[in-house]
């Protein structure tokens, strides 16, 4: 059995016709040839960031795709910072320890 990666778009699309456009489950799934459990899982996601809630998994919205890029850059330049004070304390003599 191979698994197909589908897209954020897709994936929205999917989710639409049961949230906007009044589609069952049965109806979308045969429509767009997809599993159930894939597309209640969408339909789930979709509702909770149209609601501002962030996914673990890849967002499908534009907005929160979004901000999970810029907490992604975040993070990094978290890690960067923390890395450059690292190497600053290493490189430069200690001015407060007292001289022998």
């Amino acid at each position: 059995m191979s698994t197909s990666r589908y897209t954020a778009e897709f994936k929205r699309s999917a989710a639409a016709l049961i949230l906007d456009q009044s589609y069952t489950y049965k109806q979308a799934c045969q429509a767009l040839n997809v599993g159930e459990t894939a597309l209640r899982r969408w339909a789930k996601q979709l509702q909770q960031e149209r609601h501002g809630v962030t996914p673990k998994a890849a967002a499908i919205t534009n907005d929160q795709r979004r901000i999970q890029e810029l907490e992604q850059r975040i993070y990094r330049i978290e890690r960067e910072k923390e890395i450059l004070k690292k190497a600053i304390a290493l490189l430069t003599p200690d001015v407060h320890k007292p001289s022998a």
